[in-house]
């Protein structure tokens, strides 16, 4: 079993390049199916995710080469619109090859999707609006869902009942190719749509709207493939600052977005970090000791993110004075409680939705194990944070969204190794 091996009690310092958006790459990497001929990725960070969603493209017929943070994926020879459920159950986000397998071949077999166990994501927003645009899906005992368009895809009016990230990407991959004008209302407004949206744009698709809460739009015949660069990732970047903040370092994050990172600045202001924009550059110096950050909600973009509610829970471990978190988005997201807790953290809980933290001065070093993606990287700030040695384990799960993370901080000046 691997393990990571951690030294804490060292201040992070220096400069890191935050790599490409996971959030992103994983439907862009979908809709080049939708696409004709050659797409070329770039900044595609190398997960465990994204090889999942790789193989499957594999098993459908394209041709996938990859050379360092770029995917050459070749959709010519695809012919297979069904999935097994072996590969579905790798991740969550492989939902997202509903919309683009319909788009492509008229007709979908896939299976209940898997991912971390973080609560209830139920696809029936997904369903419901492929039904709306002439699909009909029938779900077998098995758990298979058969989806076919016998009358070929047309353009609807779609009102989402909440701002599912996912379900807006399957209505845009679906209406990129469906006959008329399609009108997606409530739409989830995270940057990981719009750049989703420029991907296909790139392809000849014609959207507007994409990051409002209205998007418009006007179906084509064709898409044909393109060479595009996916955004940088906002998650790992303020997981990178939250490491920077608990261990009392300072670091540049290179090639971000600040204004993707909007959301969260407040919480690091209000802890006493210093923080500093430039075009596509954040500075982030963390103060001798954190301030409690107050009540912090998580909510749909632009509100405080769900994935970054597990590393700001880490800084509030040792922050001076009590931080309130509520978990509005997903029910079982404090699962990584338990194991900070391990660390000395002193984490009350109300009903599984409202986490108390009262700030210690210090935390102790600890043997640990994730249990999800953003909770698994908490627990790794926790370890940098404590002084001894930590060790890690159930890497399975933070290599689904952060690329060689000893690697990263390792480069700031952190003592973490991962060991077999």
């Amino acid at each position: 079993m691997e393990r990571l091996v951690i030294d804490g009690g060292k201040k992070l310092k220096g400069e890191i390049t935050v790599q490409g958006a996971k959030n992103s790459v994983l439907p862009v990497i979908a809709a080049t199916l939708a696409a004709d001929g050659v797409s070329v990725i770039h900044n595609c960070p190398m997960l465990c995710d994204v090889t999942a969603e790789l193989d499957i493209l594999r098993l459908l017929g394209c041709e996938v080469e990859i050379s360092g943070s770029c995917v050459r994926i070749d959709s010519t020879k695809a012919t297979r619109c069904e999935i097994p459920e072996n590969l579905m159950r790798e991740m969550r986000s492989s939902i997202i090859f509903l919309g683009s397998l319909i788009a492509r071949f008229g007709c979908a077999r896939v299976s209940v999707p898997g991912g971390c166990d973080i609560g209830e994501r139920p696809i029936d927003y997904h369903l419901a609006l492929l039904e709306k645009m002439g699909v009909r899906t029938v779900c077998g005992c098995d758990g298979c869902l058969r989806c076919e368009c016998p009358d070929g895809l047309h353009a609807a009016r779609i009102t989402l009942p909440y701002p599912s990230v996912g379900a807006t990407e399957n209505a845009i991959l679906a209406a990129v190719k469906a006959k008329g004008t399609t009108v997606i209302e409530n739409a989830a407004r995270e940057p990981e749509i719009a750049d989703l949206a420029d991907f296909l744009i790139k392809c000849g698709a014609r959207i507007d709207g994409a990051g409002e809460r209205t998007i418009i739009i006007e179906g084509v015949k064709r898409l044909e493939a393109c060479e595009y660069s996916v955004i940088p990732d906002r998650i790992i970047a303020a997981t990178f600052m939250s490491a920077a903040a608990v261990t009392g370092g300072k670091i540049t994050l290179r090639k971000v977005c600040p204004e993707h990172l909007a959301p969260v600045l407040p919480c690091f202001e209000a802890s006493g970090c210093a923080i500093k924009s430039y075009s596509d550059c954040v500075t982030v110096s963390a103060p001798k000791r954190l301030k409690s950050m107050g009540v912090i909600r998580t909510n749909p973009y632009p509100g405080f993110p769900t994935d970054c509610q597990a590393v700001v829970m880490a800084m509030a471990c040792v922050a001076d004075g009590v931080t309130v978190i509520t978990e509005r988005i997903f029910e079982n997201r404090f699962r990584h409680v338990a194991p900070l807790r391990r660390f000395g953290a002193q984490i009350e809980t109300e009903n599984n939705a409202v986490a108390i933290i009262e700030g210690k001065e210090s935390l102790n070093a600890a043997k640990a194990c994730s249990t999800d993606l953003r909770g698994g990287t908490a627990l790794v700030i926790a370890a940098l944070a404590a002084r001894g040695r930590s060790e890690i384990t159930g890497l399975h799960h933070i290599d689904r969204g952060c690329e060689r993370i000893e690697n990263c901080f390792s480069g700031l000046g952190g003592q973490i190794k991962r060991l077999d």
